[in-house]
């Protein structure tokens, strides 16, 4: 144990100056361990070495991983991790010949366990903020712990006076056996020291890590009666759990102005980080220094920090002299805008009534209203004719109207089955052109209508046809296909029963409303 102490101290040395860089994690899993044995033994390859079997067992400690660069990619990382390794031997024998003594089979474990310190160089490559996966290889050495070596043996013996063909009568014997294997320099002894390389690889993801590992001796561990070499060979997995973070890396700076040397341009000299660590400099040479000038380039003042006269609203006129400093305008008038007196957003040079309210449509002069009834041209109805404000600019719509529109209406009458209108009905549909075209605010809304004779399909279709038969006809007349509007409600909406003839007869209809614009 004096030279793991001795060992441990050395790595704790090394790393003592970047101690709050380094990571200690637990670290345990399972492992496969073998012997690999060279003799000059006749046969040995073939008759014995065969039954040789790996031992199953397990490693745990602990691992340092101490990083060698500021970008933490490349690491030493030692362990001192408790190990066991060794491996089993079985035989069994074909006890069919006839002999006075048959062993029926031989088994032999030789188990041993060290204290073993790896002592790896790493190489980590980055995945994710997170992530990792690293590559680590280098000498072990192991300290002897303990070992034991067990047997058994079966043997069976035969009566030899009974007949071998009909008779097998004998007794069947076990021997057992078991030795502490013991350290030393004679035959079967095993050395404190044994030494080697080990090879790892896995992934880390935060303060976890998987790794795979292989490991071989270079040295022979143990001395038999026999001349050979005998040689640890180990597979294993391994579960790391980091249980410590690392800390910021501390970097040179060897003038104290917290700026590392290797991002300093003047390391010797306390600078400051927007001029790379080097004392503040006056590039335009105005007597306000860089660190203080708000425009080291360009010459300036110090009442302005460096900078010219300002010209906060970048209209060419710099502050002292602008009357509007925060509003662009002409040096016309002294930096402020060309004034606008009635407020109406048109400036005085380009309105052309700057005492009153108006608008650009108009060059800055109120909206006309030519009829003079209080509503403006732009929302007047009927411009050019007096009306109301609440018909906008129009006249009211008397009942006199109503009602010649409403008389014209039940005087429409089509042929049977058919849109095409009678000429009876064209007295009271120029009638209602007239109106029409001395109110041009209104409009007119004509609705067909049909009783539930036949497919009610054909007769939504019928009352369409005859509603944009009335609207052809008043267009024909001079009306504005636009303020006329056509809709066919087929039987949908009758004002009568349609179970007698009168009935029928009322609901086939066209009505027409005036409506205000």
């Amino acid at each position: 144990m004096k030279q793991t102490c001795t060992l441990l101290l050395l790595i704790l040395a090394l790393t003592n100056n970047t101690w709050s860089q380094v990571r200690v994690s637990l670290l345990g899993g399972p492992q496969s361990s073998s012997i690999k044995e060279t003799n000059e033994i006749p046969g040995w390859e073939t008759d014995t070495k065969p039954f040789y079997q790996n031992r199953s067992g397990f490693h745990l400690g602990f691992m340092l991983s101490v990083p060698l660069n500021t970008a933490q990619t490349v690491f030493f990382q030692p362990a001192f991790l408790y190990s066991t390794k060794g491996n089993k031997y079985f035989k069994q024998n074909d006890t069919s010949f006839y002999k006075p003594v048959d062993s029926v089979f031989y088994s032999n474990n030789f188990f041993t366990s060290y204290i073993e310190v790896p002592l790896n160089l790493g190489y980590r490559f980055k995945l994710g903020k997170k992530a990792g996966f690293l590559v680590s290889a280098g000498p072990y050495v192991s300290f002897f712990y303990n070992g034991k070596e067990t047997s058994a043996t079966r043997t069976f013996k035969r009566n030899m006076s009974s007949d071998p063909d009909y008779d097998l009568e004998g007794s069947l014997k076990n021997i057992n056996e078991e030795t502490n294997i013991e350290v030393g320099k004679g035959e079967n002894k095993i050395n404190t020291l044994d030494f080697g390389y080990n090879i790892r690889a896995g992934f880390d993801i935060g303060n976890v890590m998987v790794t795979g590992f292989y490991s071989e001796g270079l040295t022979s561990f143990y001395k038999s009666s026999y001349s050979a070499d005998f040689k640890n060979k180990v597979i294993g997995a391994s579960l790391s759990i980091w249980l410590n973070k690392i800390a910021p890396p501390v970097l040179k700076d060897t003038d104290g102005d917290s700026i590392p040397d290797k991002s300093d341009k003047c390391p010797d000299i306390p600078g400051l980080q927007k001029y790379l660590g080097c004392p503040a400099t006056d590039t335009d040479n105005d007597g306000v220094p860089d660190e203080s000038d708000n425009c080291p380039g360009v010459t300036g003042l110090v009442k302005y920090n460096g900078c010219p006269i300002p010209d906060t609203d970048k209209d060419s006129v710099n502050d002292e002299l602008d009357k509007c400093p925060a509003v662009a305008g002409t040096a016309k008038y002294e930096g402020c805008p060309v004034p606008d007196t009635d407020g109406d957003g048109i400036d005085d040079e380009n309105d052309k009534c700057p005492s009153e309210k108006g608008v650009a449509k108009y060059n800055g002069c109120p909206v006309p209203d030519k009829d003079g009834d209080g509503v403006n041209d732009d929302e007047d109805g009927c411009p050019e004719v007096s009306g109301s404000v609440t018909n906008k600019g129009c006249p009211e719509i008397r009942e006199e109207i109503i009602e010649k529109v409403n008389f014209a209406a039940k005087h429409i009458f089509f042929n049977t089955g058919s849109e095409k209108i009678q000429k009876k009905s064209y007295t009271g549909l120029d009638e209602v052109a007239t109106i029409l075209a001395n109110n041009p605010g209104l409009h007119l809304q004509i609705d067909g209508h049909s009783d539930n004779t036949g497919p009610a399909k054909s007769n939504l279709l019928l009352s369409q046809k005859r509603a944009n038969s009335v609207k052809k006809y008043l267009v024909s007349k001079g009306i504005d296909a636009g303020r006329l509007g056509a809709t066919g409600y087929g039987q949908e909406r009758p004002i009568a029963g349609n179970n007698t003839k009168l009935g029928q007869s009322t609901n086939r209809r066209v009505e027409m409303r005036l409506v205000k614009e």
